[in-house]
């Protein structure tokens, strides 16, 4: 469960809406597929600015519901009141914001929503008919929007959800505040939803690093070049002070998941699976039992054919397990045009041939290691099918054992490692993040900042407060999701919001230590983009 920092200080409100929206819609969901089903057992890792930003929803919307106070998200802002939204561009924006949902799984399996994303849709064609649209179609279409958002469990259990659905058109003021307050409601019991499950055994909770950075790069950029020797690099030589930062981002993270669970995590899904062996030990200093990461980084590392399906161990670092990304991707990209049937018993049968190809299967530690958001919207119904499906086949088949790894790895004496090949669990290698002249250009504009960081740290000119600012805003540019969309493999429209984002996040930094900001913040970083990317938010653990 993982959400970067969407939350621009100078503008004061959230670039983005993504949070609440997984909130409401697949944080909700995981949670109540694992309160039905009490067999059922899971590690969930939630990234420490995903709790954040969950919790600052929560106050905002708890301080307008009992005072009034405007919420610092637009497209809830709008939901609230339409007719204050008269600026036309901003109008757009919203508008087409609402239209990003999966086409059919999503859109179409509600009649008023396709028929009013048709009509916006031909009105974004012809700007000029934009101002067409009223009032009414505008909160239409923001009711609809956030009710087709909302998680299939909700969407079963609660009438006044069905009462709205049923409705279908005028949505009034009262009947908008009635679906704020649901989504209010969930937001609100997220947190304790799955500090539930872990009191009672369901469930094991892990986190990230504070704000989900790439450790390796932190480190040594040239780590980049252990698993492709050619990779081109940034200018900058190094990221200044990367090992002191790396373990400001652990302690970080602890601190904030601490506040939030009561409890400190004894385990860790490093940022993307990214390891190397010096981030490896990293994590055993500060008393991790396990990290994880993907089968790539494992066949990289040991010269001999590897079993992903075991615990490694190098000295000095926590237990070490490997995604099977074959069963994994089956997940995220092959079951979710399967009968659901059919998807949960190829699954286990897969995990059967597994159990019955070793003498020793009660030695063997299967991770399927999924994003906890981003899969389910190509489901029907939000995967609630296919949840129900496979967790009843897990839980009956007598050979299998549903676990977590903190339970599980006190029964395994690791393999030993001499050496990780510092990667991620995509393709095993750390491109996904730098080596493109647009991810290099990012190193070398976050670079810079650090620099001016630490002279104005140096010249001890700030108070004590805003130097923890200063500190939390460069932990936010340090996040790996910037560099994620940068490229010319990704959607070009969401890369442009990202760009904007990460140098939003920078101007912070830079007003935070009374610098200036440097001119090559003001440009794009997708600029050049040539407009043929279409990598979203998902991709497999293997190279196509």
């Amino acid at each position: 469960m993982h959400q970067p920092s969407y939350f621009d200080p100078i503008a004061g409100s959230y670039v983005l809406p993504w949070t609440y929206l997984h909130a409401i819609k697949d944080y909700v969901d995981m949670a109540a597929h694992l309160e039905a089903h009490p067999a059922m057992r899971a590690v969930v890792n939630f990234s420490p600015t995903l709790l954040e930003q969950l919790d600052d929803y929560n106050q905002q919307l708890t301080r307008w519901r009992v005072r009034g106070e405007p919420i610092a998200d637009p497209l809830l802002a709008a939901l609230a009141e339409p007719r204050a939204v008269t600026d036309a561009t901003e109008r757009r924006r919203l508008i087409e914001l609402c239209l990003r949902a999966h086409p059919n799984r999503v859109i179409a399996r509600f009649p008023p929503y396709l028929r009013l994303y048709t009509l916006a849709q031909n009105c974004l064609q012809d700007s000029r008919t934009l101002a067409y649209l009223s009032d009414e179609f505008f909160a239409d279409l923001l009711v609809w929007f956030h009710l087709a958002m909302l998680g299939e469990t909700v969407r079963r259990g609660d009438a006044r959800v069905q009462t709205l659905m049923a409705q279908e058109a005028a949505f009034n003021a009262a009947e908008r505040t009635l679906l704020i307050e649901i989504m209010h409601q969930q937001i609100d019991g997220i947190i304790g939803r799955y500090r539930a499950l872990a009191d009672r055994g369901a469930v094991e909770l892990a986190m990230n690093p504070y704000a989900h950075p790439i450790l390796p790069l932190l480190l040594d950029l040239r780590s980049a070049r252990e698993a492709l020797p050619d990779l081109p690099l940034p200018t900058a030589e190094c990221y200044p002070g990367g090992e002191q930062r790396a373990h400001w981002q652990i302690a970080q993270g602890l601190a904030v998941f601490e506040r939030h669970f009561q409890r400190r995590p004894v385990g860790c899904w490093p940022a993307e699976g990214a390891i190397s062996t010096a981030t490896a030990r990293l994590f055993g200093e500060h008393g991790f039992s396990w990290i994880a990461s993907g089968h790539g980084v494992l066949a990289h590392s040991l010269p001999e054919a590897p079993d992903p399906h075991r615990p490694y161990q190098l000295e000095g670092s926590p237990a070490i397990v490997f995604r099977d990304d074959a069963l994994s991707d089956r997940i995220g990209f092959e079951y979710a045009s399967w009968h659901s049937d059919d998807a949960a018993a190829d699954l286990v049968q897969h995990l059967l041939n597994i159990h019955g190809n070793t003498p020793n299967p009660s030695q063997k530690l299967v991770a399927i290691i999924m994003d906890g958001e981003n899969a389910w919207e190509y489901y029907y119904e939000n995967a609630y099918h296919f949840f129900g499906a496979l967790y009843r086949r897990l839980a009956d088949e007598p050979r299998l054992e549903l676990t977590t790894f903190s339970d599980a790895l006190p029964r395994f004496r690791p393999h030993r490692l001499e050496r990780l090949v510092a990667g991620s669990w995509i393709y095993g290698t750390l491109s996904t993040w730098i080596g493109e002249p647009q991810k290099n250009a990012a190193w070398d504009l976050l670079v810079t900042a650090k620099q001016e960081f630490d002279a104005v740290i140096a010249a001890a000119t700030l108070s004590v407060e805003r130097v923890a600012a200063a500190t939390q805003a460069l932990g936010r540019c340090e996040a790996s999701d910037w560099w994620w969309w940068f490229g010319r493999d990704t959607d070009p429209r969401i890369a442009h919001e990202f760009d904007m984002l990460f140098r939003a996040h920078l101007r912070t930094l830079y007003h935070l230590l009374d610098r200036p900001v440097p001119a090559a913040v003001d440009l794009s970083l997708v600029e050049q983009h040539d407009g043929g990317g279409t990598v979203g938010s998902m991709r497999r653990g293997t190279a196509p």
